[in-house]
């Protein structure tokens, strides 16, 4: 069943147009601020806008904030106190991810219903047991929840239900019966799947069991197509082409970009560095001279490997917190003793050292929003503040642990001080990669004997 755009109940309910009357203006500061309820400052706008369901005048009130994982978005609710007519919607702000994003949920428990969900314009959702889907563009962006897609799903279905039983009863009943069949997931009488692919990469679904790995949610991140591409605005680059190779090891290169926080220009060094009994790598740094936001990002310079590499670090002294480590973008990261484990592409490529990446997974997990404040359920926080004082514990040397990476594509590295001996407290395996993570790396479509004679008949 294909859900068409009358599927979405918040389509634009108010033409917004500057007016005299401004009931209130944000506080000053930064124009996205970060999300928080004990922010007085940050206040919506609230702009007299045409309501279009009585023609009358109701109030528009706009919140532009900024959420980690989504950077900023707009927060819009209409309302119009002659009619009653609302209705809300969010749109992404920032920039579009590097890579697409889709999120495979299974549904077993009344819980599930109730995850906080970010849904942006670009994202399709299905749900494959009822062949249903929402296509991109159909619906507005919006801040919701697992119950809240299926019920706006079901609106928007309702809809047009009366023209539609005046002038084509069969599928009207059809329909009647659909809306019955989504009622009733509901209910959750048994497990069902919901995926929402992104393209953009700014959607969301919470993880209520953070820090923890989610065994229901299955998050994968994936280059787009031209297809894709194309629908998002954005145009492939053509590389350029050179006369000749040049040397440059020894070189640090400068280019021209825009800061990522305050999108003012900018300028990022690029320099590649061999790393000893490793390989070579890709180290680019901007530093943003407006706002002082910096950033770093690590890219391998050589080939993909033949095989995975999984190194298992037993951490027994403060001293290994010095250790040298390149995470690729292609590699997780477990902490059995904590139960925790960081999945492929989060915090994309980093050169640190082991105590900076410990310090960044702990940034990450206790600052999500979605796990604090209003949005935190009871006993969230002592999980996170527990998980916290181990972690200092680890960093701190009190606290023995096993730091694993896996890497499929095999490029990533952690210091062995031992070198050329092998490290007593690490283990480096080889494994040969599954059919699953030659997918999600891309591999398995790609032609690398005979493509000539395919590319010559197609000329």
């Amino acid at each position: 069943m294909l859900a068409s755009g009358a599927v979405d109940p918040g389509l634009p309910a108010a033409a917004a147009a500057p007016s005299p009357v401004q009931a209130r203006q944000p506080g000053t500061g930064h124009l996205f601020r970060p999300i928080s309820a004990d922010d007085e400052e940050q206040q919506p706008t609230e702009i007299e806008s045409l309501c279009m369901n009585c023609y009358r005048n109701g109030m528009t009130r706009l919140l532009l904030t900024e959420i980690p994982f989504f950077r900023e978005i707009i927060v819009s609710s209409f309302s119009c106190e002659h009619c009653g007519w609302n209705n809300t919607e969010i749109q992404s702000a920032g920039r579009i991810q590097d890579q697409g994003v889709r999120y495979t949920l299974t549904v077993r428990a009344q819980e599930d219903m109730n995850r906080e969900v970010v849904k942006t314009d670009f994202a399709t959702t299905r749900i494959p047991e009822l062949d249903f889907e929402i296509p991109a563009f159909s619906q507005k962006g919006a801040l919701t929840t697992v119950e809240g897609l299926i019920s706006r799903a079901v609106s928007g279905l309702k809809l047009d239900q009366p023209s539609r039983r005046a002038n084509e009863e069969a599928m009207a009943e059809r329909i009647d019966e659909f809306i019955v069949k989504l009622k009733e997931l509901k209910q959750v009488a048994s497990p069902f799947t919901l995926i929402i692919d992104d393209p953009s990469g700014n959607s969301f679904v919470e993880n209520p069991h953070a820090p923890r790995k989610d065994d229901a949610l299955v998050i994968t991140h994936y280059n787009r197509t031209v297809q894709q591409e194309e629908m998002l605005g954005l145009q492939a680059e053509e590389p350029e082409e050179k006369p000749e190779e040049e040397d440059l090891r020894n070189e640090v290169l400068h280019f021209n970009t825009n800061c990522p926080e305050c999108n003012a220009p900018a300028q990022t060094n690029m320099k590649l560095v061999q790393i000893p009994h490793f390989k070579e790598v890709i180290i680019m740094a901007t530093n943003c001279e407006n706002c002082g936001h910096r950033t770093n990002e690590v890219k391998s310079g050589g080939a993909v490997e033949p095989l995975g590499t999984r190194i298992t670090f037993y951490i027994t002294d403060p001293s290994d917190m010095t250790r040298d480590l390149l995470k690729s973008e292609t590699c997780s990261m477990e902490i059995p003793e904590l139960e925790f484990e960081l999945g492929m592409a989060v915090l994309g490529g980093k050169f640190t050292t082991l105590e900076g990446i410990l310090k960044d997974i702990q940034e990450l997990v206790t600052k999500n929003p979605f796990t604090l404040g209003d949005s935190s359920s009871p006993g969230q926080t002592e999980k996170l503040q527990e998980f916290s004082q181990k972690l200092n514990q680890i960093i701190e040397g009190n606290m023995k642990a096993h730091f694993v990476m896996d890497d499929p594509a095999g490029n990533s590295y952690l210091q062995n001080v031992y070198a050329p001996e092998d490290d007593p407290e690490m283990k480096v395996e080889h494994y040969k990669r599954t059919f699953d993570q030659n997918e999600e790396l891309g591999f398995n479509d790609m032609k690398t004997e005979g493509y000539e004679t395919g590319l010559a008949s197609q000329q």
